[in-house]
């Protein structure tokens, strides 16, 4: 297109434009040169103020890159969000690595895990197969503090085959002090930046513009040789009728430089393009239906795509052209330029576009645009109505710059916003917070209309529901949840998010308490998650089906929670709190069957999945497992100091857990075997005696007492199934209780034939835990050896007893090395190789020829894909599966 108007070309000094013209961009040599230098070290800088060419020079030097990979990643204006950066770096990383292929999806979560996203990224930098650059432009938009931490962390340990280029208008806290100290950082700063006044001559003939050399002079010496003036310069001279008086015309500051270059540049442009950019310019995303909505036209895609290849300021974002942004300077100086001339449009011109926004699904654009317009109440009731998909989508800082945007005093008495509220404080643990806000939602909730009271009542209930959950209210859930305004499945139609995160709420606490609705509740909430696109509810669902699996045999068990942690880790969400649930009952049940060695494992991967918030019932069972492998290894305080932990947090909990009475019993029956008797005896004070772990409590004490007569009365009611137990394992520990009182008494008959039962009872699950928790190892050594089915159960067992843990029943299957053949990848089997050597880390770095930060990289995704915590475990884990080169040595 021209960016011209009509003038005459023959006139004196004119500036010849013989027909359309564009400004090229201009191939800078010096400072091509000088970014091909900095990417021999790690990281180059270049800080500058707007306009000074940071992007076009980052544009050329992508155009001359040659073999180079680069990842090029622009920060959208405001960027308030680490996830939704993040996620655009490594997606970019991967992609520009070359074919994605079965990489782990890269979906948004509610909350942004740093380290695990920087360990992301470091591991598809570090498996480049070459040299690899991180671009990042605007990075002065980035306005997360936990985005530039991570970031900072990045670049301190960038992979030895990549380099990163940051393009800002201001430094930031990045921490770069010490890479400048060690020679690593460059720096291209604004000096470096201005065009000389021969690059000042080149652009000029590069866009066909003829000045004379006095006139080119005044103008680089009038702009300073800032680049965005220069270029505004030559855009509004390409056909004016008197270059040399234009020159002569202009002074000042930057901005007012810029401001007048902006006039003049409108002014010479046909009609249709000041039209559309001015019509524009309030959007930080342009597109062409989205310019034909507000300008009236039909051709906006082809005028932007030609603004584009004029160079004028305008720039495709999306591969295939369609979504443009202007650069900034020019987009602030164009809506500078419409609150001048058309004041009066520019609600009209916000209403149209968060009207086509809000249906092409940018809602968060969408409601920016409506609280421009002023339109508040329409604003607040389109972000309650989509604040929890926002969050969903990793936007949760989003949402609350969007609270933020509105008027001092709005929230007070709007029903709405309060709710909004509400969901963010519960998002960042701040409960009593949530709790206010909700309240103010339910006692201004006449006052939204009445086509829109029943939803305010769901979300309402629904974030109730989240609260008490996160609160430990298992009564109050409950309550929630089946009250007449509740959100049950059949009552939501309004918001899939909404509906899913009730079912997974409902269904966890339904899973605490054993009710028979939780897994029903659970696989709705899965598949839910699966139909609406929602990966990281699935997995939440998925982790808590492993949890409420616990009531069926262990193998269904250990099948579920498998399923759940291997769906997390294809999203790369396998240390995340939200598979907690999966990982603790997987250890459980590998407690239970004394497979100690590897129970111990999962329970590390617990620990660091719960390092953040992840609610007390989580964290309740992390100190309860954590009691059990200690009580089935002797160590009697450390599983006392566990249990003691499980029984404070339960006590600050609103009500019992499922496991509540057996933790009590298990407390017991480790004091009793430490020589605790008198704190055993007030342990049990003021308990109900009804259920039957505080009657084997009772028992144990009783016997630790030489009272067996009494310890079997006690037991009498368990025995005979009378009284309420939480399952099967209870009635074994009862039978070898009773099998120890009948040996005491001289009864060897009835005490060989309880623990037979004892030991029949516990064979379909392979149960070797009770048998710790009883202390009965005398009992099993006293059987006489017989050949029967449960002979080979209490071999295992005495092993246990004895110091050992129990191993694999057989050796791994192919398909299961194969598979986690396949999960590491080349560089990280290479990495495995010398881990069971006595080699350092640095070391082993020398012996690949790679840098230390890939080798540690490899071996913390290597850590995560065994389950493991330590090179000692990952080699074990390693040769039980069998993998090639885990056995050798040097």
């Amino acid at each position: 297109m021209s960016l011209t108007t009509e003038g005459n070309p023959g006139a004196p000094g004119h500036a010849e434009c013989a027909g359309p013209r564009s400004l090229q961009l201009l191939h800078r040599n010096r400072l091509i040169a000088a970014l091909d230098r900095a990417a021999t070290v790690k990281v180059t800088l270049i800080s500058a103020p707007a306009g000074s060419g940071k992007t076009s020079l980052l544009r050329t030097w992508a155009t001359v890159a040659g073999q180079r990979r680069l990842a090029t990643v622009g920060v959208r204006r405001d960027e308030q969000d680490a996830q939704h950066f993040w996620l655009s770096v490594l997606n970019t990383v991967r992609h520009a690595s070359g074919p994605v292929g079965d990489a782990v999806v890269a979906s948004p979560t509610p909350q942004f895990n740093g380290p695990a996203m920087v360990d992301a990224v470091q591991a598809e930098l570090a498996g480049n197969p070459g040299e690899i650059t991180l671009v990042v432009d605007d990075l002065q938009e980035l306005r997360s503090p936990e985005a530039l931490a991570a970031l900072a962390c990045l670049l301190a340990t960038l992979p030895a085959n990549a380099h990163a280029v940051l393009a800002t208008r201001r430094d930031l806290p990045l921490r770069l002090h010490q890479l400048r100290l060690a020679g690593d950082l460059a720096e291209i700063r604004a000096a470096d930046l201005r065009f000389t006044e021969a690059e000042t001559r080149e652009l000029l003939a590069a866009s066909g513009i003829r000045l004379s050399g006095a006139a080119a002079a005044r103008l680089h010496q009038r702009t300073e040789g800032w680049a965005a003036g220069l270029r505004l310069a030559a855009l509004s001279l390409a056909g004016h009728p008197d270059p040399e008086r234009f020159v002569e015309e202009f002074s000042g500051t930057h901005r007012a430089v810029a401001e007048y270059l902006l006039a003049e540049m409108l002014d010479h442009q046909p009609a249709e393009v000041r039209h559309l950019l001015l019509r524009t310019c309030l959007l930080d995303g342009v597109h062409g239906e989205l310019a034909d909505v507000l300008t009236g036209r039909h051709d906006s895609a082809r005028l932007l795509l030609e603004l584009e290849d004029a160079n004028a300021f305008v720039v495709s974002v999306d591969p295939g052209r369609t979504w443009f942004r202007y650069h900034q300077l020019f987009t602030d100086l164009l809506r500078l330029e419409l609150r001048r001339t058309l004041p009066a449009e520019a609600p009209a011109l916000h209403r149209a576009a968060a009207e086509w926004l809000a249906r092409q699904g940018h809602v968060a654009e969408a409601i920016r645009h409506t609280q421009a317009a002023g339109d508040w109440s329409d604003a607040a009731r389109l972000l309650a109505d989509h604040s929890i998909s926002l969050t969903m989508d990793g936007l949760g800082e989003t949402v609350e710059a969007l609270l933020r945007a509105f008027p001092r005093g709005a929230h007070a008495e709007n029903p709405e916003l309060a709710l909004v509220r509400a969901g963010r404080s519960l998002a960042h643990g701040r409960l009593d917070e949530a709790h206010t806000h909700l309240t103010l939602a339910e006692a201004h909730a006449g006052t939204t209309p009445p086509d829109r009271r029943y939803g305010l009542r769901v979300a309402t209930r629904s974030l109730r529901l989240a609260l008490a959950v996160r609160r430990g209210d298992l009564a109050g859930v409950l309550a929630h949840a089946t009250s007449d305004a509740s959100p049950t499945p059949g009552d939501i139609a309004l918001d899939n998010d909404l509906r899913a995160l009730a079912l997974l709420n409902l269904g966890t606490v339904e899973a605490s308490l054993a009710l028979p609705d939780a897994e029903r509740h659970l696989r709705e909430a899965t598949a839910l998650a699966h139909e609406i696109g929602r990966p990281y509810l699935a997995a939440a669902a998925l982790a808590r089906l492993g949890f409420a699996a616990r009531i069926h045999p262990f193998a269904v068990t250990r099948q579920r929670c498998r399923e759940a942690i291997e769906f997390a880790e294809r999203h790369g969400w396998g240390a995340e709190p939200i598979v907690a649930p999966a990982l603790v009952t997987l250890a459980s049940t590998l407690v239970w069957t004394g497979e100690l060695d590897e129970a111990e494992r999962w329970l590390l991967r617990t620990a660091r999945a719960v390092e953040t918030d992840t609610g007390p019932d989580v964290r309740l069972l992390v100190h309860i497992v954590s009691g059990m492998l200690h009580c089935c290894r002797g160590r009697h305080g450390d599983a006392l100091r566990e249990l003691t932990s499980a029984t404070r947090l339960q006590a600050h909990l609103p009500d019992p857990h499922a496991v509540a009475n057996q933790v009590t019993d298990w407390t017991v029956a480790t004091q009793v075997r430490a020589g605790l008797l008198d704190e055993a005896h007030a342990t049990l004070a003021g308990l109900d005696d009804e259920r039957a772990e505080i009657r084997n409590a009772q028992a144990a004490i009783l016997l630790a007492e030489h009272d067996p007569g009494a310890a079997l009365a006690a037991l009498r009611d368990v025995l005979d199934g009378t009284a309420p137990a939480i399952g099967y394992v209870t009635v074994v520990e009862a039978q070898l209780l009773a099998g120890r009182a009948h040996r005491r008494l001289g009864d060897r008959r009835a005490a060989t034939a309880a623990a037979e039962r004892a030991l029949t009872l516990a064979g379909a699950d392979r149960l070797v835990l009770p048998f710790a928790m009883t202390g009965a190892t005398e009992l099993l050594e006293s059987l006489p050896r017989r050949d029967t089915e449960y002979e080979p159960l209490r071999t295992e067992i005495l092993d246990v007893l004895r110091g050992s843990s129990v191993l694999s029943v057989k050796p791994p299957s192919d398909q299961l090395v194969s598979g986690y053949l396949e999960k590491l990848s080349p560089g990280e089997l290479r990495v495995m190789r010398y881990l069971p050597t006595n080699l350092s880390r640095p070391e082993i770095a020398t012996e690949l020829s790679i840098s230390l930060n890939t080798v540690s990289t490899h071996i913390r995704s290597i850590y995560a894909k065994l389950g493991v915590g330590d090179r000692s475990s990952a080699v074990r884990r390693a040769q039980e599966l069998q993998i090639p080169g885990a056995g050798r040595t040097r």
